[in-house]
């Protein structure tokens, strides 16, 4: 099942198939690249922009629809986080950080997730664009949604994690299962998906499904006995992989995963995290994906016919993530783009071949076939104890009021992952100083 290093075999090259019908929602807000982590840090929201350079170069603009999302309101971000967390993002600046020592401690802001300019404002464009992906799909005015601001999976219900503060995941899905009996998530970032697994891991309506580098690696979480609780045992999937694992070995895995969830959890929305950290070459990450091994999780997911949200997540060497994130956009619209990059905004940072591919390199891989087996066999036995779908109350949902494409309804249904008061989610947010001093 798995290739160790001396089995390698080639990987089948990618090839699109027009689905019948494949309208594609690409979400983008022109700020995003403005917002910066510090001196130093690895986290660099530029990738976004560089990304959306490169896309808009290649002409994908003529395939999809663009929006810029209305940000996330306090209110919509405390459908899952606690009101006390968000007013502390709302509230702390580099300049006043000396006020808040206490709830920096609490809320764990501090070296790996630094308070910086416009924090509050960049959490807002990443939620944002999650939660109107979620209510265009719902709506059935698109098939496919992509936020790349978005995929911030480590943030937890009160606390920063991981480079994430908000959690835009988990709110889009809360929107989705306002419309979605089961939803599925799917996560190929290098890093455990812990923040989405943890609030939905009492739950049959959501799986998760993570596929990372597990043992003495950020963030410590993820083995394969972690399986949900409650009404959730068997409903979070783990796939613990090792260092290097390539594009075949990678496929070898993915596929026979997903297809059997498909097959026994029948969910009716995907939603897919495509962090880059997964890929070869990566600053912090430990595998050894090339651009072609990374889009066939896209291009396998596409093809599943369900309504996809596609999502960004980690990855630290900034070139290869904007060659990756455009190239499964054009996967996403049916398009396979030329390997020869077009003249953009950042043509520099792609020197010196100015090529669109992402190369695997010579990594030791240390997956094994008996190792990959092994995993396979426990993960179906678990899915297994799923006895198919489950059944779920479905409530006929009311109508959406007729409003503006951009306007978000307010999506306090779905789950019971909300830590907001009462008082919070019941009275609209007039105006952004709503919560100050």
């Amino acid at each position: 099942m798995g290739l160790s290093n001396y089995e390698q075999k080639p990987f089948d090259p990618i090839t699109v198939k027009p689905n019948g019908k494949n309208r594609v929602a690409y979400f983008y807000d022109a700020d995003v690249g403005n917002y910066a982590y510090g001196a130093g840090h690895p986290m660099k929201p530029h990738r976004i922009r560089m990304a959306h350079s490169l896309i808009m170069n290649y002409g994908l603009y003529k395939k999809m629809e663009i929006y810029r999302a209305k940000p996330a309101t306090k209110q919509e971000m405390c459908q899952f986080h606690t009101d006390e967390y968000i007013d502390f993002l709302s509230r702390v600046t580099p300049d006043n950080l000396d006020m808040f020592q206490k709830e920096s401690v609490k809320f764990n802001v501090g070296d790996d997730c630094p308070v910086f300019d416009g924090l509050y404002e960049f959490c807002g464009i990443s939620g944002g664009g999650s939660m109107e992906g979620a209510a265009r799909l719902n709506r059935g005015k698109c098939d496919v949604a992509i936020n790349y601001a978005g995929g911030l999976h480590h943030a937890k219900k009160s606390e920063a994690s991981g480079f994430c503060y908000l959690n835009d995941i988990v709110l889009g899905i809360i929107e989705l299962l306002r419309y979605h009996p089961r939803v599925l998530y799917i996560d190929i970032d290098v890093h455990h998906g812990d923040g989405v697994e943890e609030a939905f891991y009492t739950t049959d309506r959501v799986m998760t499904c993570s596929f990372h580098k597990y043992g003495e690696f950020f963030p410590g979480t993820g083995e394969l006995r972690d399986t949900g609780v409650g009404k959730g045992k068997n409903y979070a999937v783990n796939v613990p992989l090792r260092d290097g694992i390539d594009d075949a070995t990678y496929k070898s895995i993915f596929e026979p995963v997903i297809s059997k969830i498909m097959e026994w959890y029948q969910p009716s929305a995907i939603v897919l995290q495509c962090g880059g950290d997964s890929l070869s070459g990566d600053r912090l990450g430990c595998f050894n994906l090339s651009m072609r091994g990374h889009a066939n999780c896209v291009n396998f997911c596409k093809n599943l016919g369900v309504p996809l949200m596609v999502l960004g997540g980690g990855g630290y060497t900034m070139r290869n993530v904007a060659r990756t994130w455009s190239y499964e956009t054009g996967i996403l619209n049916n398009k396979l783009l030329d390997e020869d990059l077009p003249y953009n905004d950042y043509y520099e940072y792609f020197g010196p071949d100015y090529k669109l591919d992402v190369r695997p390199s010579n990594m030791y891989n240390a997956n094994s076939p008996e190792y990959l087996d092994k995993i396979l066999t426990q993960i179906f036995s678990n899915l297994e104890a799923t006895k198919f779908a489950p059944s779920v109350q479905i409530q006929d949902v009311p109508r959406d009021m007729e409003i503006g494409e951009d306007d978000q309804e307010d999506t306090a249904e779905a789950m019971d992952t909300k830590g907001g008061s009462q008082l919070a989610r019941d009275e609209a947010v007039e105006g952004v100083n709503e919560f100050y001093d």
